[in-house]
């Protein structure tokens, strides 16, 4: 690509907007060009912006060192300056999906790491190999914006990336009841365990909200388009709980399936490691190859020693065996910062750029 995209990052001062810094300021495709957050960032420098506040253990980029940091709530500014947005901002739910349609009627497409707009019929929420086609939503969003080039593209939950690329894998199998239950670091709340040392040497059985999303965004993901919407599968039917660890990053699952084509395991494990989607295809940056790694050993996946597969954008699974009350069940691991949340930005607006939708500005 002879040209970057301008891209800017709204919500740049929190966890997952340090994530998206330290994915982009080397990126083949994008450059950063503005960060913004709240009012109480604007006009600081990014540095003094997170000044004992930086989580990760790589130095802040020179790039944005001291770039000034601009204030979410005065769009223009941002979205003059850039292509497109990535936003991961920490308010509530309705102020987020104002600033969000905003945005994108300045022209200017949204990849939202947050949750506001991803029950809207016609915003597409795409994992990149698995439901691309739904990008095809997006003509139908512009003409309800009243825009050209701006719409909203939503990334789902970090949660369910540990299991849904694997069902997604048997879809042809007919996956009818799924049991899962998550096991979620606390880095997906945005917090370390120096900022939060209640979590050390516990577990937390309940996290707002997640059991719904677990339950709900999968069944979207495995959607169609009809009647200008995507309308969301009516199976399998999924039942979650989701519980915070004391791990620092990387969400694990456990999850039993029942299926309605019967299936050997070697016939389950061929379709895990041979499937691939349209970012491997097209060798987009980000993609992980192979996007799926199994273990046979008893013990793994691991978070610890598994989540980082393929740069964190891998999903690893394991110990796929019988079940007295349903066909299967198997273990997954995902890394929630990187694939769960700014990788998986990073990548589907790789797959948005190169499919057209992302023009410049």
């Amino acid at each position: 690509m002879d040209r970057k995209y301008k891209v800017g990052i709204i919500g740049a001062t929190g966890m997952v907007g340090q994530r998206f810094i330290t994915l982009l300021h080397n990126h083949p495709w994008f450059e950063i060009s503005v960060l913004a957050a709240s009012a109480n960032s604007a006009g600081k420098t990014y540095e003094e912006a997170v000044k004992g506040r930086w989580v990760f253990p790589d130095p802040i980029p020179d790039c944005v060192r001291s770039m000034q940091v601009l204030d979410a709530a005065d769009i223009l500014p941002i979205t003059d300056a850039c292509d497109f947005v990535f936003c991961a901002v920490n308010m509530p739910k309705n102020e987020i999906r104002e600033l969000e349609e905003a945005i994108a009627r300045t022209e200017t497409p949204v990849i939202s790491n947050n949750s506001a707009n991803r029950g809207i019929p016609d915003v597409p929420m795409i994992i990149p190999e698995i439901n691309p086609q739904h990008a095809e939503i997006i003509p139908v969003q512009r003409r309800r914006l009243n825009t050209r080039s701006g719409f909203i593209a939503v990334k789902p939950n970090c949660s369910i990336q540990s299991y849904v690329p694997a069902i997604s894998a048997l879809m042809d199998l007919n996956p009818t009841r799924i049991v899962v239950s998550t096991y979620q670091a606390i880095s997906g709340a945005g917090k370390t365990f120096e900022r939060w040392p209640e979590m050390i040497d516990n577990v937390i059985p309940y996290i707002g909200g997640e059991e719904e999303k677990s339950e709900q965004e999968p069944l979207k993901i495995w959607g169609h388009i009809e009647n200008d919407q995507i309308v969301p599968a009516a199976a399998p039917v999924i039942s979650a709980h989701c519980i915070r660890v004391a791990a620092s990053d990387g969400h694990l699952a456990t999850c039993w399936m029942s299926l309605g084509k019967q299936a050997s395991k070697e016939e389950i494990l061929a379709r895990w490691q041979t499937y691939e989607g349209l970012p491997q295809k097209e060798h987009l940056p980000s993609a992980p190859t192979p996007f799926m790694q199994y273990f046979d050993e008893p013990s793994r996946p691991q978070t610890r020693l598994d989540r980082d597969f393929e740069r964190g954008m891998g999903i690893s699974l394991g110990r796929l065996r019988g079940d007295s009350l349903f066909d299967w069940r198997f273990v997954g691991l995902s890394h929630n910062t990187l694939r769960g949340a700014a990788g998986g930005g990073v990548l589907s607006a790789e797959f948005l750029c190169h499919a057209g939708y992302i023009p410049f500005k």
